[in-house]
This record gives C-alpha cells, structure tokens and sequence, in this order.
C-alpha cells in the first residue's frame, strides 16, 4: 500500500466515522437549502434514503423534495431524529433488521449509509426488485495507488479476509469496494449508479477538514500555509454531491463517477485567496515546505493539515465522466463562504475546538521552528 493511499484513506475513515454519526452540526445544516433552480420536464419519483441524517443524507433528502420527490428514510432513529418530522421513517438496523423494508416498493434507493459489504448486499438483494434504480455512496478511497493519475476503471483496492466488517483506516476503502461489487451483484447494471467522492465539504461538514481554512484565515494573524500556493488540491461540496445524486435518479443515469473537482483546477494558493476573499482578514500567509513540515512530523492528509497533499502525493483523480454527465461544480469561495456562514450558527462548545487542522499551539510552535530554520 502507498503512503499517500494509506494517509487519505485513514482520513477518509476517520472523516466517515465522524459522518455517520452525525450530530448537530448536520441538524444545523439541513436548514440551509440550495437556492439552485429545479430541473424541468421530469416525473414526481417514490425515493428511499438508507440514512438521510447524518452530513450529505440531508442535503439529499432536501434537493429531493424541492423537485417535487417523495422521500422515505430507513435509519435507526438515533441520529438528528426531529429533523424530517414530515417524512416517513422506517426505523431499523441494517444489521438483520430489514424487515420495515419488505414488500415495500420504490422507483430509486440511495444507500448511503453502507459500509459493510454485507449490510449493502442484504439491501440491494431485497430492494433491487421493487426498485428502478440502486445508486451506491461510495468513496475514491477503493482506488489502490494514488501516486498515479486515476479514473473510473482504476485498480480498485482488495481485503484479504472479505469476512471482516470492522472499519478502520486500514479496512475503509478495500470495505467499500467490497460494497460495491456485492451490490453489483444483486442489481442489473442498467439499473446501478456509483458515485465516489472525494473529501466532501461544505455547511454540515462534521469533519472540519476543508473547513478549517477559511475558519483559521477569518482569525488572522500569521498563519501556516503548507507546501507551495500552486499545490492541487481535489474537493467536492456536499451540494453538488447531492444534486448530481438526484440528476442521475431523474435522467436516469447508469454507471459509475467519481465525485471530485477537476485535478489542478483548484489549489492552496487560490484556497488562500478565497479565504482571505470571504473574510477581509488581515491574515500573514507563512508558506512551509513540505520537506520541512514531514520532518517535523507532520504531513499532508493527517489532521493536522487536511485536504492538503503536496505536489507529488496530490490526488490525481479524473472529474471528466462526471463532467460529461452533467456533474456541476459550484466556486470553491461559494463553499468556503457558506461554511463560515453556518458555523457562526452553532454553539461555542462546538466552535471552541475544530475536528481538524493545526492547533494554536502546533501553528506556532512549527511557524517559530521554519522562521529558525531559515535564518
């Protein structure tokens, strides 16, 4: 395994750990809707959402009923359970507790709670059926080698044991690609849409990951800025996520996609602008180099400096499938802003200590080591 998979895919497990959990950031953020024009000329669909309360299921859920959709959601019940008091909700595990879910038909089921390759094969075996499309959250995290450019027929990573459901860093990529062959399995490929995203970002984020850039800048000051301004970096907002999530429910849409801002359209530098852009901060931008910041023990991907790889580790992974699918990404500032906007909303226990990036005390500790090094 590359250090550059190994790294992402430990920070995309912890990211979707935190993800399925949800918590109140996700509440706070499915009240803010997409202001995106409905698409025209298509039918009213019967939707069912496995999850749908937890980061990107609201957003989904929401992007649903503004084109007219009817949405039933399938969850535990644990997560955000006053959040669609209007809608369904079928209450049950996915563990062996299915059976809310029998003799129940519906034109489309998105699954985006599935981690367990046996989990999404019980549903897709059970709903592929009664159902006119299947479409499975996955991740690019199945990819195997990251050092390389990638696109939809890629190499995709494997498990030894394929008995395993534990999910940790090591586990979470090779698990959903399990996923996504054992619903493969079960659903006609006419009938089978994969999405994989990168790191989604946007209001709602539990991870702080992206977030912590333009939450950091607004405070100003000196500031660390990893690497070179012309490092790439490959993100995509939850909205977005969501609303090709819907397109392909309504057009109809087979295949799979990777979810992910174009390679090198985007990178540290512009972040920076955006950040300085949507703040007016009077923020001291200290670029460090990477040489320098892995000696010190800490290096792209880590949670310390989310969302940033480098120049050679950089994900190289193609948007164009997407593109030509109609996929549309909306600009990074527009993300950035509105995440500002929705964290002024939450409460200062939860503000008080971001999920991700460098702590006041790492930040200078490592600023006043560069500054030494340099002199």
């Amino acid at each position: 395994m590359t250090s550059s998979r190994r790294d992402f895919i430990k920070a995309s497990a912890a990211g979707a750990a935190i993800a399925a959990t949800g918590g109140i950031a996700g509440c706070a953020e499915a009240e803010q809707p997409d202001n995106a024009a409905a698409p025209a000329n298509h039918k009213p669909l019967d939707i069912l959402i496995l999850g749908g309360t937890g980061f990107i299921g609201p957003h989904m859920v929401r992007e649903a009923l503004r084109r007219g959709h009817s949405v039933t959601l399938f969850n535990r019940g644990r997560t955000n359970n006053t959040l669609f008091p209007d809608l369904e909700t079928i209450k049950g595990d996915r563990d062996n507790g299915l059976d809310g879910l029998v003799g129940r038909k519906w034109d489309a089921v998105i699954d985006n709670s599935g981690y367990v390759p046996r989990h999404v094969q019980d549903s897709a075996r059970l709903l592929a059926p009664n159902c006119n499309r299947y479409l499975y959250i996955s991740t690019v995290a199945v990819y195997t080698d990251f050092t390389s450019a990638i696109d939809e027929d890629s190499p995709l990573a494997t498990i030894d044991d394929e008995t395993v459901e534990e999910v940790t860093w090591e586990t979470y990529g090779p698990l959903k690609a399990l996923c996504e062959q054992r619903a493969a399995a079960e659903v006609a490929p006419e009938k089978y849409t994969v999405l994989r995203p990168t790191y989604i970002c946007g209001p709602g984020d539990h991870t702080d990951r992206f977030s912590y850039w333009p939450i950091r800048t607004r405070k100003g000051g000196e500031m660390l800025w990893p690497g070179a301004p012309a490092d790439p970096i490959q993100i995509v907002d939850v909205r977005d996520l969501s609303n090709f999530t819907i397109d392909c429910l309504d057009r109809d849409i087979s295949g799979t996609f990777n979810m992910v801002n174009p390679p090198t359209s985007y990178t540290m530098g512009a972040l920076l602008e955006d950040c300085r852009a949507i703040s007016s901060a009077d923020v001291e931008a200290t670029w460090v180099s990477e040489e320098f910041l892995t000696a010190n023990g800490v290096e792209g991907g880590s949670r310390e400096l989310p969302i940033w790889w480098g120049k050679e580790r950089a994900m190289k992974v193609s948007a164009d499938r997407a593109l030509a699918a109609g996929m549309h990404h909306r600009p990074e500032r527009e993300t950035a802003r509105d995440i500002l906007t929705w964290w002024d909303t939450l409460p200062a226990e939860r503000t008080a200590t971001p999920k991700a990036g460098l702590s006041a005390e790492q930040e200078a500790e490592l600023l006043a080591a560069w500054k030494e090094s340099q002199a």
